[in-house]
């Protein structure tokens, strides 16, 4: 198993397929675009391989805040879903928690959405704690998204 970050356009588009596991809304004609787009603002995407290919990925950032100054927020974290149960996405887990520290982090935080039972099983299974709740606002009208 090997954890590296995606850093070609080839990279990108083969994490794909398990990210759409996670965001279905995405469409593949605009992934690698939206990403390299994304990395402009400090987001990178790692990925697990496995001899069956990418199995698990995670898209992340180093944030500070006020809160608790330096984290890395998960913005995704996703393993496929015929390769679960299998430890990969402990091991990205991992990886990130060691990628933290590695950049300065005093913590590493994510969202998960209510419905996603199983993901929070993991999260507590992982040692991760539940802190609070996220809230949002829809904003109309949605703009589809396009490159800066």
């Amino acid at each position: 198993m090997n954890v590296r970050i995606a850093s070609t356009d080839s990279e990108i588009d083969a994490c794909f397929p398990v990210m759409c596991e996670l965001r279905p809304h995405l469409e593949r004609t605009a992934f690698v675009a939206i990403v390299r787009d994304m990395q402009k603002d400090g987001y990178a995407l790692a990925y697990l391989t496995a001899p069956e290919g990418v199995v698990s990925v995670a898209g992340f950032r180093v944030m500070r805040t006020l809160f608790c100054d330096s984290f890395l927020y998960v913005d995704d974290l996703v393993t496929a879903s015929a390769a679960r149960s299998k430890g990969y996405g402990r091991v990205l887990l991992e990886w990130l928690k060691d990628r933290a520290r590695m950049e300065g982090c005093a913590q590493l935080h994510l969202d998960s959405a209510m419905h996603r039972k199983d993901a929070h099983r993991f999260y507590s299974a992982n040692a991760m704690q539940t802190t609070g709740y996220h809230f949002h606002f829809e904003i109309e009208p949605r703009v589809p998204w396009k490159a800066r």
